[in-house]
């Protein structure tokens, strides 16, 4: 029989898929990176008895870093990072060996069926798993396909059998936008954290410059904070007007009514409705929470 192997992005969602898609009947066992299990089980795919194996990464496979020599600040000017200096893939947590382990589990494997998150980033990881899995699984005969992703929104029964049976394939311009996001990533914030840090140090005596962080998506962040603390130093309070009622129940009880307005700021119109409250001597329940 034929295998497939399937692959989601966490270990706790591979676990929560193959018991839907197995409906419980399955085995398990650690991989050979210690923090992914595989879930094997039999079935149908493409319309023939195969067997499914079902593991997952740790989020991203690998990482984009600068090579070795461009990661010396005091021999790299900060300016080369922005196009001079060459990038290179790496594994994201080289302890995990998750390369390894997708080939040891791929090996032999005639479908690959991705899991992966459905956005971009998740894109981009099917691409990081195909690089690994291709080489090493058997050759497709006659143009067969052989890749294939899943697409869901919860994981419940439903939308993973929905899923598994609308299979598609995986974007590859949506995962090319998350590597030229990486590489943005990369080049500003290590030019940018490297310039200012550097710039920093023994400017000013109270300030830890050991590492002065930059980074594209930090920056609107700290545009919010500026933003909050503006309008906290620049607020100027007014003075409002709050009505309050007390009424008397028949059983002697007193309740304090909230205004529904909340509040006033022109005091002739507070003073307004006081004095229409004041004529009134019942109140009419509407309806209770």
């Amino acid at each position: 029989m034929k295998t497939v192997l399937m692959v989601a992005e966490k270990p706790s969602l591979a676990q929560s898929i193959a018991k839907i898609l197995s409906r419980g009947n399955m085995s398990s066992h650690k991989g050979l990176n210690g923090a992914c299990s595989v879930h094997k089980y039999t079935g149908t795919f493409a319309g023939q008895p195969v067997h499914f194996k079902m593991t997952s990464v740790c989020g991203h496979v690998m990482t984009l870093d600068f090579l070795g020599k461009y990661n010396k600040w005091d021999k790299v000017d900060p300016a080369e990072l922005f196009s001079q200096a060459p990038t290179e893939k790496k594994e994201a947590n080289p302890k995990l060996n998750m390369v390894k382990f997708l080939q040891v589990e791929g090996r032999g494997c005639d479908y690959v069926v991705l899991w992966l998150d459905c956005d971009k980033e998740g894109e981009n990881i099917c691409f990081e798993v195909l690089d690994a899995v291709l080489p090493v699984m058997n050759n497709a005969h006659n143009g067969e396909k052989t890749v294939f992703r899943a697409r869901f929104s919860s994981i419940t029964d439903t939308d993973i059998c929905n899923a598994m049976t609308r299979l598609s394939e995986p974007d590859h311009n949506e995962a090319l936008s998350v590597d030229a996001r990486q590489e943005l990533d990369l080049r500003i914030g290590c030019a940018f954290t490297r310039f200012q840090t550097k710039y920093f140090q023994g400017k000013y005596g109270d300030l830890d410059s050991s590492l002065i962080s930059f980074g594209p998506c930090q920056t609107p962040t700290l545009g919010f904070c500026v933003e909050r603390h503006d309008k906290i130093q620049s607020f100027k309070p007014e003075t409002y007007w709050v009505l309050q009622a007390k009424v008397h129940t028949d059983k002697e009880e007193s309740l304090l009514l909230d205004w529904d307005r909340v509040r006033v700021f022109d005091w002739e119109i507070a003073q307004m409705f006081l004095n229409m409250t004041k004529l009134e001597k019942e109140a009419w329940v509407e309806a209770t929470s």
